[in-house]
């Protein structure tokens, strides 16, 4: 194989232009940021941090929004989440053995909270996650959910850029 066959990017490969943020929304709006990082904690307390990042992650898979795959990704890793199970996420339904019951009835939550244009929250998704979490739990579940299609349609709308956040950064 020569080098120009390599299928690992290097240094020396000229890849795209990132796209240019639309607007810097944390910037003019720092009340709103600063609200949304305690949202973000208060959604997210006595959750399992692995849990917490695989919905994170598919929810932001669904909202196709880049930056925050990029945070939440790194954030599953650090939390000790493995690339396999991260990599599946996006076919999760094909590849149920590697997530625990609960898990899946908190990715299928999930997918059900952020894609309402299929419709309501059906009872069975609802009843399933409701089997594996006692309601305290469920409620932040709902809660963490919904706080992560809020930061999606930010970054999506303002065209955030992945790629640089490091793990931790925003806590």
């Amino acid at each position: 194989m020569t080098t120009n066959e390599n299928t690992t990017a290097t240094a020396t490969e000229a890849f795209a232009a990132e796209h240019a943020p639309r607007l810097e929304w944390a910037k003019h709006a720092p009340e709103v940021w600063k609200a949304m990082l305690r949202l973000d904690k208060a959604a997210t307390q006595g959750l399992d941090p692995k849990l917490g990042e695989l919905v994170k992650v598919r929810a932001s898979q669904l909202n196709h929004c880049a930056f925050c795959l990029d945070m939440h990704t790194k954030d599953a890793l650090a939390a000790g989440e493995s690339v396999e199970r991260i990599v599946q996420l996006a076919a999760w339904d094909e590849s149920r053995h590697f997530y625990t019951e609960k898990e899946l009835a908190a990715i299928e939550l999930t997918e059900a909270v952020t894609v309402l244009t299929d419709g309501f929250v059906p009872d069975a998704v609802y009843e399933k996650a409701a089997a594996h979490f006692d309601e305290p739990e469920l409620a932040q579940l709902i809660a963490a959910i919904t706080v992560i299609n809020a930061w999606n349609r930010f970054g999506v709308t303002c065209r955030l850029t992945p790629g640089h956040y490091t793990p931790g950064q925003y806590a």
